[in-house]
C-alpha cells in the first residue's frame, strides 16, 4: 500500500467519523478544571459482623435493637441475647428452663427492655429481669408509643399500664408479624391476611388491591410526612390519610417481593429490609442497596434499629450485621487505602497484587499470592506512583517508582532472552502456584484444538532463574504488553529523571527489537509465540482465526512502536510505524477498533485500549494521523456513555487535554467501600434489575451500572456491568482507587 493510498484511507476515515465531536487537543491538561471537588468530610459506611454462637438456632435473628447505653438485644429462634459497648460476646439473657424461642425485643422511653417470647413477656430493668403477668404466649410483637406498651400474639393484643397487662377488644388475625403504635390511641398491625388500624375498640383491615399490593403484610413504621409504610409481599405501600398514596416494587427498587420489615430512621431515611438485602429509601426519593456479605451476614433482613451515633444494626437469618459510620475526606480515605497496599500487597522484589485467604472471607488468614497479570498490575501501580509524584513531588513516590520500574524491567533480564519478558516471578521455595507446570495428553491436546485452533499447549509455564532464587512465568499475554508499555509511558513522562529515562529508552527498545527480529510476535523460550501475544501482518492480515484481534492488535503495536521511536528518536520505529500503516493497513485495522463485531468484543478490550491511546495523541506529529487518532478516541469515549471507567476517563483527559465525567470520578471515589475483599456478588437473585446482554454479547449482565459499593472490588479490567463478580478467597489490591484518586489530583479536580 502506497502513501498516496494511506491518505485515501485517511480522508475516508475522516468522513466515516464526521459525526463525532473533535475539540481541540491540548498538549498538556488545564491546570485547574471548570469542575472540582472540594475534598471536604463525608459520610463513609462500613460494615461489621456479629454471630451470636456456632448454632444456627442462635443466629437465627427475628428482632433488635440497641438501649440507650449502646447495648445490643436480639431476639433468635433460642432465645434473647445482649451484646455489651466494648465487647463482640454475646450473653443469654433468658437462661434455664425458661430460655426458648424469642420474637421481638424492644426499648422503652424508661430504659426498660421488654422481650416477647415462647412463654411470655420479660422486663429487664436496673439488671434485674422479671417475667410479667397477664398477656397469653406466645408474644410475637411488643411495641410502645411512647407512653404505653402493646403486646400481640397469636391470643390477642393487651396493654400495660403500670406493668398490668390488659387485653384489648380488638379481633384480629393472629398471624401477627409488627406493630406500630402513633401514640394518639392507633395501633397498625401487619398480619397475613392484611394491614389492621385499631383504634378505639375498632378494627379496620386494609388487604384489597386499591389499598395494599398484597394483603401479606410483615413489616410496618411510620414515614415522614404523615406517611405510614406497610412491606407486603410485592413491595411496600405507602399510606397516607387513609389511603393508598404509592406503591414501591421492583421498579422502584424493591429489590425482592418478600419485604420481611420497615424501619424509619432517626433522620428520616426508610430502611427496607428483604430477602436480598435492605434497600434504603432517601426523603428525596432515592434509593441505595446493601446486600451480599460485603454489608451483611446474610441477605434475608428481618429487622433494623440505631445506635446513638446513626449506625444501623440489622437482624438477619444468619446474623448480626451493623453497618457503622465514620467521617472521613478522600485524602484520609487515601491514607487508609494507601497503608493496606503498603503492608500487605507489595511483595519482593517490589510486585504490587492480590492476596489469598486460606478461608474466603476471613481476612486473618491471608497471604501474599501471584497472579496472571502481576506485571500489567504492577505497572498500574507504576502509573499511580508517577501520578502521585507528579502531583505533590514526594520523593518516597519517585523511589516506589524507580522500585516498580525495575521489577518490570526484571521480568525481561530472568528470561535470560534477548527480548522476551515473564508475567511474573516467585519465590523458588512457593509449593503452590496458580497454572502449575502440567502434561497433556494427545487427546487433550485434541479436544483443545478443535475448541479454539489458536490454543498452544504449555505444559512449562514456569521456569527456575539462573541464581535459583526465583520461579518465573512465560506465555506471556498482549495485555501483559500493553499494561508494561503504559505504566513506562507514564513513568517516563511524569516521574523519570533523566538517569532513569535512559534505563526506560534502553529497556523498550531491547523489547521492540526483539518484536521486529520476531516478525512482531513474542515468541517464548520455547521459540514458538505465546498464546496471545500476536501482532504480526501474517496472523493479523492473513489468517482467519486471528480476525477478532485485528484492530486492537493493530492498534496496539503502533503505539509500542510510536513510544519506543519517540522516546530514543530512532528512526527505525517510525519507519516500521508508517511502513505497517502504509504497506499492511495497519490504520485501516485499527479504525474498526469501535465497531468491532459483537462476538469479538470483551470489557478488557476497553481498557487496553484506554492504556494506549495517551502514547499516540501525546507524541504523533503527523497532522492528518493525528486527527484520525483524535477522531478515534472520540468514538472510543461515546462508547463509554456511562462513563464507569475511571482509568479510561482520566487517560482520555491525558490524552486529550478534555476532563470528563467528574460527578463519576467523584462519585466512584466516596462510594467505594474500603473493604477489599472480593466478596461474591450475584445481582441475579434481584428483581429491581434486568439481566442483559449489554453492553458485551457474550456475558450476562445488569441493565442498570451497580454503584461502587454494590459492586464486587473493582479491577479496571473487569465488566462493572456483570451480573455475578467476585471471589471471596481473594483481597484486591488497592491501586484499582488509589490510581484514579492521583489521576484526579494531578489533574486538580480533587482540591
Amino acid at each position: 500500500m502506497t502513501q498516496i493510498k494511506t491518505l485515501v484511507i485517511l480522508l475516508a476515515l475522516n468522513a466515516l467519523f464526521a459525526c463525532t465531536q473533535n475539540p481541540k487537543v491540548e498538549n498538556e491538561v488545564s491546570a485547574k478544571n471548570e469542575i472540582s471537588y472540594n475534598d471536604t468530610p463525608f459520610i463513609q459506611e462500613y460494615h461489621d459482623g456479629y454471630f451470636i454462637s456456632d448454632k444456627d438456632a442462635d443466629n437465627e435473628i427475628r428482632s433488635i435493637v440497641v438501649d440507650e447505653e449502646s447495648n445490643v438485644w436480639v431476639a433468635t429462634a433460642s432465645g434473647i441475647f445482649r451484646k455489651g459497648t466494648n465487647t463482640r460476646e454475646w450473653m443469654p439473657v433468658i437462661t434455664g428452663d425458661n430460655r426458648g424461642p424469642a420474637y421481638s425485643v424492644v426499648v422503652n422511653p424508661d430504659g426498660a427492655v421488654l422481650m416477647g417470647t415462647w412463654n411470655g413477656i420479660y422486663r429487664f430493668q436496673n439488671n434485674i429481669l422479671q417475667k410479667e403477668e397477664g398477656a397469653k404466649p406466645p408474644i410475637s410483637v411488643i411495641c410502645n408509643d411512647g407512653i404505653e406498651n402493646y403486646a400481640l400474639g397469636s391470643y390477642g393484643i393487651w396493654r400495660s399500664n403500670n406493668r398490668i397487662w390488659e387485653l384489648q377488644n380488638y379481633k384480629i388475625a393472629s398471624s401477627v408479624r409488627d406493630a406500630v403504635a402513633d401514640g394518639k390511641g392507633s395501633l397498625f398491625v401487619a398480619t397475613d391476611v392484611g394491614l389492621y388500624h385499631c383504634k378505639e375498640g375498632a378494627a379496620e383491615l386494609y388487604q384489597n388491591t386499591d389499598e395494599l399490593i398484597s394483603c401479606y403484610v410483615k413489616g410496618v413504621d411510620f414515614a415522614p410526612g404523615g406517611k405510614i409504610w406497610a412491606g407486603v409481599m410485592g413491595g411496600v405501600s405507602v399510606r397516607k390519610n387513609g389511603k393508598l398514596f404509592k406503591n414501591l416494587t421492583p421498579k422502584e427498587g424493591v429489590p425482592s417481593i418478600f419485604v420481611n420489615s420497615i424501619t424509619q430512621s432517626p433522620e428520616g431515611v426508610m430502611w427496607v429490609g428483604t430477602d436480598v438485602g435492605v434497600v434504603r429509601y432517601e426523603k428525596d426519593g432515592s434509593h441505595s442497596l446493601r446486600f451480599s456479605k460485603r454489608w451483611l451476614t446474610n441477605n434475608k433482613v428481618n429487622d433494623v434499629a440505631f445506635d446513638k451515633d446513626g449506625n444501623a444494626w440489622i437482624a438477619t437469618s444468619k446474623g448480626v450485621s451493623a453497618i457503622k459510620r465514620t467521617m472521613m475526606t478522600l485524602a484520609d480515605k487515601e491514607e487508609n487505602f494507601y497503608s493496606q497496599l503498603m503492608k500487605k500487597h507489595i511483595r519482593e522484589p517490589w510486585i504490587c497484587g492480590v492476596l489469598h485467604l486460606d478461608v474466603p472471607g476471613d481476612t486473618s488468614t491471608w497471604r501474599n499470592w501471584d497472579d496472571d497479570n502481576d506485571g500489567e498490575y504492577t505497572g498500574g501501580y507504576l502509573a499511580m506512583e508517577s501520578f502521585r509524584y507528579a502531583a505533590t513531588k514526594s520523593e518516597d513516590a519517585k523511589t516506589k517508582a524507580r522500585k516498580a520500574f525495575e521489577f518490570l524491567k526484571y521480568l525481561q533480564t530472568v528470561t535470560e532472552t534477548e527480548g522476551f519478558f515473564a508475567r511474573t516471578i516467585v519465590p523458588a521455595d512457593w509449593t503452590e502456584v496458580n497454572d502449575a507446570n502440567r502434561t497433556y495428553t494427545e487427546r487433550q491436546k485434541a479436544d483443545e484444538l478443535v475448541n479454539d485452533p489458536r490454543y498452544k499447549p504449555v505444559e512449562q509455564r514456569w521456569r527456575k532463574s539462573k541464581d535459583g532464587k526465583w520461579m518465573w512465568k512465560g506465555d506471556t499475554s498482549s495485555d501483559e504488553m500493553d499494561g508494561h508499555m503504559m505504566s513506562y509511558f507514564f513513568y517516563y513522562e511524569l516521574a523519570a529523571d533523566e538517569e532513569e529515562k535512559v534505563l526506560v529508552r534502553n529497556h523498550v527498545k531491547k523489547i521492540m527489537d526483539e518484536l521486529i527480529k520476531t516478525n512482531y510476535n513474542l515468541v517464548d523460550v520455547d521459540g514458538e509465540h505465546t498464546r496471545w501475544s500476536v501482532w504480526s501482518p501474517d496472523q493479523l492480515n492473513n489468517d482467519p482465526d486471528w480476525s477478532s484481534e485485528r484492530s486492537l492488535n493493530s492498534f496496539e503495536l503502533l503505539a509500542y512502536l510510536k513510544f519506543v521511536g519517540h522516546i530514543t528518536g530512532d528512526e527505525k520505529y517510525e519507519n516500521e510505524y508508517r511502513r505497517l500503516i502504509d504497506e499492511e493497513g495497519y490504520l485501516e485495522n485499527a479504525s474498526f477498533l469501535n465497531s468491532k463485531n459483537p462476538a469479538w468484543q470483551i470489557y478488557f478490550d476497553r481498557t487496553m485500549e484506554g492504556y494506549l491511546f495517551p502514547i499516540l495523541m501525546r507524541y504523533e506529529k503527523d497532522p492528518q494521523l493525528k486527527e484520525f487518532y483524535q477522531k478515534l478516541i472520540e468514538g472510543w469515549m461515546a462508547n463509554q456513555p456511562a462513563g464507569e471507567n475511571l482509568i479510561n476517563n482520566l487517560t482520555y483527559a491525558f490524552a486529550t487535554g478534555n476532563i470528563v465525567n467528574v460527578p463519576q470520578t467523584i462519585g466512584f471515589l466516596k462510594d467505594t467501600p474500603q473493604d477489599l475483599v472480593d466478596w461474591r456478588i450475584d445481582h441475579t437473585l434481584r428483581e429491581d434489575i434486568q439481566i442483559v446482554r449489554s453492553p458485551i454479547l457474550e456475558e450476562l449482565q445488569v441493565d442498570e451500572l451497580p454503584l461502587p459499593s454494590e459492586r464486587s472490588t473493582v479491577r479496571w479490567d473487569k465488566n462493572p456491568w456483570a451480573a455475578t463478580q467476585g471471589d471471596p478467597q481473594q483481597v484486591r489490591e488497592p491501586v484499582f482507587w488509589l490510581w484514579p484518586y492521583w489521576m484526579a489530583r494531578y489533574f486538580e479536580i480533587i482540591e
